[in-house]
């Protein structure tokens, strides 16, 4: 029931809907107490009920932590004053980020039972937001792979077709989100680890420039800066306040960035403008060429701009096949420094740890070296365009299983053309997006990808808003 805790509204029943509607707008609703965070509370655990035990998309449920929350929020409503943007609203947290007194596995087995004493940088950041949080997301181990199956926690599934996956990493948050479970979920994107799973499951997918979001405590300079923290929503308005409210320089971070003009909310309720946008319809980095469906939905949105008085014109970024091997150094020594015994691991990332080990202190820093170089051209190239568009994905998300038992180069080769261009925004460090505005003749989701300058989500965030305006993309829902 809406507010039957709140003496100052009518009794009514909850909509069904309530929870495929912007966190934004539940929050005004809150602060109006014309909506009960208990309530809203109760709805989501009640959706996760329904749904997770067949979708998988959180791993641990904290039910009585989110009530004896959402209880105290709706009290810091009834006291009134000052309250924070995002007061009482459900959300969850991904199983790779440290959440004090809440079961974090980061999907492996040698973490099962792990209960961190302390939150990370941006979850503690969501908490002051007035978030509640109803557990954790499942994803792969270490979040290695753009598919969200390991052993301990077994495979998510993607609500748009429970034969396959959410994408990944973060593949149980976007799948919580596209299902209904929470308005809004915590992300992060070290190869496209948001930006994946929003594609997969068609929601908006938000990597921050590098720097934008913490990492701390325990992860300051994560794989040399190409890992961070980022939302997963329906509404870029709710992407932008989140962002507002992950945002911020913490004491020794190796990495940040300016602070904007202005919030980025407000950004995402401006016009854009009219921008110079590049389009890419192929990729150096995909071994077996982009599909049809992902570079036709990539054209579609070009024309779209172009219509709305954008000038759009083709673009050719400078990568070169090697930048994968650079990368795959990079990614694997990250992997083989984690502490946990190579034996522990699943034999995929066995496999990718060894790699990385053997690689010497010389090899590794040269490889660093020339991805620098890379990525000052790439960034030199891009600068002329205020935003470049490109598939997230190659193709449809890979059915549930589909490449478990394969050689592990295989698997990796196959999942590294599965997403394409996407990790060049993490090496480059700049800020990228996926927006959910295409649709395959299977009827899943297309997610086309726009990058921007460095240190620019304003314009991101500008332009994303406008292409949702113009295709009323969270209207679509999948199945029931």
């Amino acid at each position: 029931m809406l507010c039957a805790t709140l003496a100052t509204a009518e009794r009514t029943a909850v909509p069904a809907d309530l929870l495929f509607r912007s966190a934004l707008e539940l929050a005004a609703l809150v602060r109006e107490r014309a909506l009960s965070p208990v309530e809203l509370t109760e709805l989501a655990l009640a959706q996760v009920e329904q749904l997770n035990p067949v979708l998988n998309a959180l791993v641990t449920i904290d039910g009585d932590g989110a009530l004896a929350t959402a209880k105290l929020a709706e009290e810091r409503v009834m006291a009134g004053g000052d309250l924070p943007p995002f007061l009482g609203i459900p959300t969850v947290i991904k199983d790779v980020h440290p959440t004090a007194g809440l079961r974090t596995t980061f999907g492996t087995a040698a973490l099962a039972g792990f209960v961190p004493p302390f939150d990370a940088e941006h979850v503690a950041r969501l908490r002051t937001a007035g978030f509640v949080f109803l557990g954790k997301t499942n994803v792969p181990e270490f979040g290695t792979v753009p598919y969200t199956e390991s052993a301990l926690l077994g495979p998510a599934r993607n609500p748009w077709d429970p034969s396959r996956t959410p994408g990944g990493s973060s593949g149980g948050a976007a799948a919580a989100l596209a299902a209904g479970m929470v308005p809004v979920a915590d992300g992060s994107d070290g190869g496209g680890s948001t930006r994946v799973p929003a594609a997969a499951c068609g929601v908006f997918g938000l990597k921050p420039s590098r720097g934008r979001v913490s990492n701390a405590p325990l992860f300051g300079d994560l794989y040399l800066g190409i890992v961070t923290p980022g939302p997963l929503t329906r509404f870029v308005t709710d992407a932008a306040a989140m962002l507002d409210a992950m945002a911020g320089y913490a004491p020794g971070d190796p990495h940040w960035a300016p602070p904007p003009e202005r919030p980025f909310l407000d950004e995402a309720r401006t016009d854009p403008g009219r921008l110079r946008i590049g389009v890419m319809t192929a990729s150096p980095l995909a071994h077996r060429a982009v599909g049809t469906e992902a570079a036709a939905a990539t054209e579609d949105l070009g024309r779209l701009l172009e219509s709305l008085g954008h000038l759009v014109e083709p673009c050719a970024l400078p990568v070169p096949e090697q930048i994968e091997a650079l990368f795959t150094d990079l990614w694997t020594a990250g992997l083989a420094s984690n502490p946990m015994p190579p034996e522990q691991l699943e034999p995929f990332n066995q496999h990718l740890a060894a790699r990385g080990a053997s690689l010497s202190a010389t090899a590794l820093l040269r490889s660093f070296t020339a991805l620098q170089l890379h990525c000052r051209a790439i960034v030199a190239a891009s600068l002329p365009f205020d935003a470049v568009l490109y598939p997230t994905l190659t193709h449809d998300p890979f059915t549930v299983g589909e490449l478990a038992g394969l050689d592990p180069d295989e698997a990796y080769d196959r999942a590294a053309s599965f997403v394409g261009f996407t990790p060049i925004a993490n090496l480059t460090g700049q800020p990228a997006v996926s927006m959910p505005t295409g649709w395959s003749v299977a009827g899943l989701p297309i997610g086309v990808s726009a990058l921007g300058r460095p240190g620019d989500e304003a314009t991101l965030l500008r332009l994303a808003a406008q292409v949702e305006h113009a295709t009323g993309w969270p209207s679509r829902r999948p199945p029931a």
